[in-house]
């Protein structure tokens, strides 16, 4: 394994064997009757991946897409049924918080043993202590049993222990969110201080804000299936795709979801959405490689912004009010369609948007071969940049969340602005001094 490479994952299958009842899993093994007792369940497909030494990867994927499976192969708590892992460096996982305590030892004693199972050694783990009780805060706590602990401050300390020990890599399953919300800040904090540092982190979750923020790559995992890696982006939003069941996969292997270094180079060239060229929509460039899709029973066909004064523009001065507009087409009798707009940073981070079920504007049916011109109308208190502009028709059918028709980043949005303050977008303080 090259020198630069963190995790090698290569061909990794899974396999669950999955019984009726308790009793057919003593027949197999006593070889009682004939044939299998089991049903097979394929947690992971021949998947590939691999991780450099200071990258920070996420790893995407609806419930059972087999994130869980594959870090926990990489972790050593799973074995594989076929493939090969290849691990390069001391590895602090947080999976399941507090996994390894003994509820009947004390919190010092559970901290040397979780440190102990790490790999660390007692004088390691004692230079850390300190630090280790300060950020878990749980005060004379830390001296009684684990089992006298509330489940908050029970995570507060594994979480202190796994993040607190020095690691070379460091992974992390759904577990940045724990605690009241000062630790939650504690724990994130701790994480970019990981990321400054060029750790190698990998990292599942299902807030795609914090994939897209933290994030260098993202490998998208479908019922086992790796289905692409590369940018943030067009990962976030090929996984929208799949949950919404408007994913079609390709029908060659060689025309899967764009894959490493061809990937990397189209999702570079994509990133910053105002620097595309492409065919002019209502006087505005569109992206040319926009990722469309839905079961067109609604067609969005003309989309545009206009400035305050009526102006068609992708240019708006900060504070003032601008006009997002989109025609729609029924091919279809539709019950009551969602009407929507999102605009998100170039890395892909929702910033804002609203529907029409939100702002409760539109709750009509409405009938086959209608057109609708939908407009939403706002003030511009984004911070100066660039911004990309996202529409969408959607529907409840019985219950099921259906897609008509979507259309991500679709426009650039360009804010100017004289005044930036911290974070998105401004409050426009009033701000008195004496």
């Amino acid at each position: 394994m090259e020198n630069d490479i963190a995790i090698k994952v290569t061909d990794l299958e899974k396999v669950y064997k999955l019984y009726d009842k308790p009793s057919d899993r003593l027949k197999e093994a006593l070889r009682i009757g004939r044939g299998k007792h089991h049903t097979e369940h394929r947690a992971l497909k021949g998947v590939n991946m691999t991780i450099r030494q200071g990258e920070c990867v996420g790893i995407i994927g609806t419930n059972g897409s087999g994130k869980s499976t594959i870090l926990k192969i990489i972790t050593g708590v799973l074995s594989p049924t076929g493939g090969e892992v290849q691990v390069n460096g001391r590895i602090s996982a947080l999976l399941e918080l507090g996994a390894g305590f003994n509820m009947e030892y004390n919190g010092i004693e559970n901290i040397y043993l979780n440190g102990t199972m790490i790999g660390f050694t007692k004088k390691e783990i004692d230079q850390k202590l300190d630090e280790i009780l300060a950020f878990a805060d749980i005060g004379d706590y830390v001296y009684q049993p684990a089992k006298t602990y509330s489940s908050g401050m029970f995570v507060r300390l594994a979480f202190a222990v796994a993040i607190n020990i020095d690691p070379e890599i460091l992974i992390v399953d759904e577990a940045l969110s724990v605690g009241d919300v000062f630790f939650q800040a504690k724990c994130y904090h701790k994480f970019e201080e990981f990321k400054e540092m060029g750790k190698t982190i990998v990292f599942v979750s299902h807030d795609l804000s914090s994939i897209s923020k933290y994030c260098d790559r993202v490998v998208l995992l479908n019922q086992g299936i790796k289905l692409g890696e590369g940018a943030p982006k067009q990962m976030i939003d090929t996984y929208k795709q799949v949950l919404v069941g408007q994913y079609t996969a390709p029908e060659s292997e060689g025309e899967r979801l764009l894959d490493d270094e061809q990937l990397r180079a189209m999702a570079a060239k994509g990133v910053d959405g105002s620097k595309l060229e492409g065919r002019k929509q209502g006087g505005m460039v569109e992206n040319p490689e926009l990722l469309e899709y839905g079961s067109k029973k609604a067609q969005i066909t003309e989309y545009y912004i206009t400035d305050e004064k009526g102006t068609k523009t992708a240019t708006i001065l900060k504070g003032s009010a601008f006009t997002i507009h989109m025609r729609v087409e029924m091919t279809e009798r539709i019950a009551a369609p969602i009407f929507a707009f999102t605009i998100k940073n170039v890395r892909g981070t929702e910033i804002t948007g609203t529907n029409t079920m939100f702002e409760k504007a539109f709750l009509e049916s409405v009938e086959a071969g209608e057109t609708k011109e939908i407009t939403f109308t706002q003030e511009m208190n984004l911070q100066g940049g660039d911004y990309l502009l996202s529409l969408g028709v959607t529907g409840y059918e019985e219950d099921d969340f259906t897609v008509y028709h979507r259309l991500y980043d679709v426009l650039s949005v360009t804010v100017i602005s004289d005044k930036d303050t911290v974070g998105f977008y401004d409050m426009n303080s009033k701000v008195t001094v004496k």
